[in-house]
């Protein structure tokens, strides 16, 4: 009986691997500059705070002034201490450093963490933001009006010029009150900031 002839088949060809596709790559988060602005913005407004009390307490000068009784001259020292409004100053301005250290830390955590900064938070720092700016605005006026009255004095009160006499104190003021100006246009960036971003999470 004759065997039927083995059919060969066609040798089997190896499964061709497929290329692997490319992963792609992790979304980035995109930089909030706003809140880098916002950032930037309080440690200026921390540094100029710290600037100015450090100029405002160092204010001291001595110097020999004129008085009605003999010897007709006396040491007198001049400091910031002798004025309640310069007093006011100091304080004002150290009252708005040490909360600008607070929100900086807090806009620092909101810049790290995107989701922790809601609409509340930003709220708080515009109520924090707009009480400085008054507090820095008003000591700011107060101790310029001490500080015009000593470099031009007042006729009609008879207040003479101290600035002749008490130069450097008076340089040192009118540096410090600079400075302090500098802080309160810084503060009133930071109330427009934050107004514009809490704009933004104002569903539309």
């Amino acid at each position: 009986m004759a065997t039927e002839p083995k059919k060969v088949g066609a040798p089997e060809e190896d499964p061709v691997a497929e290329p692997e596709k490319a992963v792609p790559p992790p979304a980035t988060r995109p930089t909030d500059y706003f809140k880098v602005a916002d950032v930037v913005l309080r440690v200026l407004v921390f540094s100029s705070a710290l600037v100015s009390v450090v100029v405002m307490s160092t204010s001291k000068q001595t110097e020999m002034v004129p008085i009605p009784v003999p010897p007709y001259q006396a040491l007198r020292p001049a400091k910031f201490n002798h004025s309640p409004a310069l007093i006011y100053f100091v304080a004002a301005l150290s009252v708005a450093g040490f909360f600008s250290i607070i929100t900086t830390l807090g806009s620092l955590y909101s810049l790290t963490k995107p989701a922790g900064c809601s609409a509340k938070i930003i709220s708080h720092f515009i109520v924090i933001d707009v009480l400085l700016l008054g507090i820095v605005a008003s000591a700011t006026g107060a101790a310029a009006s001490v500080a015009y009255i000593g470099l031009k004095g007042n006729t009609h009160v008879r207040w003479g010029k101290v600035c002749s006499m008490y130069g450097k104190f008076c340089r040192y003021l009118g540096a410090s009150i600079g400075v302090s100006l500098f802080a309160s246009v810084m503060l009133v960036l930071l109330v427009l900031l934050s107004v514009y971003s809490l704009s933004k999470k104002i569903p539309k």
